[in-house]
């Protein structure tokens, strides 16, 4: 077989490989990391100040792992925008996490008029995206946190704003009942 064609092969293996896990449902986390570990975390804010998810215990948390490369993150950001106005008067904040330039990140949400944190790291972005359950480092990844910071619903790939809209219903209905 000559070199041209495995290469193509393996290029389209690849590509039904990232559309199949791209169309992921949302479901449980398997998450190897602890609450109080997942509230220590921290990251910068675009101006370099030093953030971390622990500031929002209490509230569900919406964490969304992206990049500005990344063509379906870039798509379901803006509904997260809405999302994030409809459901944070329920006690829900959402939070973006990416592992790129401060300056690229914060030119980005103004761009597209995200309406939330958007916060950059290192390696520990990517540590903390594994520590979720992503373990192929696939983007976009959003884990939704329970008011104690308990992984409670995850999905690789893009949410449309019903899904969303479903899974935080179940989440936010469970921490009215506790």
């Amino acid at each position: 077989m000559n070199p041209r064609a495995i290469w193509a092969a393996a290029a389209v293996a690849a590509g039904v490989a990232l559309w199949l896990l791209a169309r992921a449902p949302e479901g449980d986390v398997a998450a190897d990391i602890t609450p109080s570990a997942i509230f220590a975390a921290t990251f910068a804010d675009p101006a370099g100040n030093r953030q971390s998810l622990g500031q929002f215990e209490g509230k569900v948390v919406v964490v969304n792992f992206w990049a500005t490369w990344c063509a379906p993150c870039r798509e379901e950001m803006p509904a997260f925008s809405r999302a994030e106005r409809r459901w944070g008067p329920r006690g829900v904040q959402f939070v973006g996490l990416a592992n790129e330039d401060p300056r690229r990140v914060a030119r980005f949400g103004k761009d597209i008029g995200v309406s939330y944190p958007l916060w950059v790291g290192g390696e520990e972005i990517g540590e903390l995206s594994r520590r979720l359950g992503n373990r192929l480092g696939a983007l976009p990844y959003t884990v939704i946190l329970d008011a104690s910071g308990t992984p409670k619903r995850a999905k690789v790939g893009a949410y449309s704003e019903s899904e969303l809209d479903q899974a935080l219903e179940k989440v936010v209905a469970e921490r009215l009942k506790s």
